[in-house]
């Protein structure tokens, strides 16, 4: 008996010792994360200049925070951000967000005056090369040119009403965007960015700007 209870001891110290590194692991990332988002929406409210305030907050699990948005009239209706953070104080997917290279993001939703009379979704994707040296290059006999942005599209048909949405999203203030999606449905409009191209209220003033460039595009031709 008691060379069974001087094993369980030890086993039993460690298991609590586990717990509570994982309790406290847990609770901190839980609380930068909820501060993290929180400084994002504020960032965000104060770049609206008073045309918007948060009217609800919700969290969908401990990693997404919703927050729910009232405009002026003639600017967005139903609105809502989310914001998108790595599960931190879950280390197994924390780990798995990293390996899979998952970014934060700041997603914004909402309905337009007009719904508009095209389904459209637009994925921003960039292709890096390597870095080489003047020589380098000479070297190997390489010409190298620099290219305007490359649009690759389903459509069949190129109709007139798009062009007005995919001009601003050709433009540098539109660079950040990952995703944009444009539907008959509510929500009319979705944009999607990283986290980190909202560092101040200068770029979060700059997003909204975007929005809107990308709404009255929208509504240039109402279905």
């Amino acid at each position: 008996m008691r060379g069974t209870s001087s094993v369980e001891n030890p086993l039993l110290i460690n298991a609590l010792v586990v717990a509570a590194i994982f309790a406290l692991w847990y609770t901190c990332f839980t609380r930068y994360n909820k501060r993290k988002a929180a400084q994002t929406l504020r960032r965000f409210e104060s770049a609206c200049l008073h045309r918007a305030r948060i009217t609800a907050l919700h969290w969908q699990g401990s990693s997404n925070l919703q927050a729910q948005l009232a405009f002026a009239s003639h600017w967005f209706e139903n609105a809502r951000v989310t914001v998108r953070l790595k599960p931190r104080q879950l280390p197994l997917r924390w780990l798995y967000s990293i390996w899979r290279r998952e970014r934060e993001t700041l997603t914004f939703e909402a309905d337009l005056d007009c719904a508009p009379g095209f389904q459209l979704q637009v994925f921003r994707h960039r292709w890096l090369t390597h870095n080489h040296t003047r020589g380098d290059v000479q070297h190997r006999g390489w010409e190298l040119h620099h290219s305007s942005p490359v649009l690759l599209t389903t459509r069949s048909e190129w109709t007139q009403e798009l062009t007005p949405v995919v001009n601003t999203l050709m433009t540098s203030r539109g660079h950040n965007l990952l995703s944009v999606r444009f539907g008959e449905k509510s929500p009319h409009l979705a944009a999607t960015l990283p986290l980190e191209a909202l560092g101040d209220e200068q770029a979060a003033n700059s997003f909204l700007k975007v929005l809107r460039a990308l709404a009255e595009g929208a509504s240039l031709h109402p279905q």
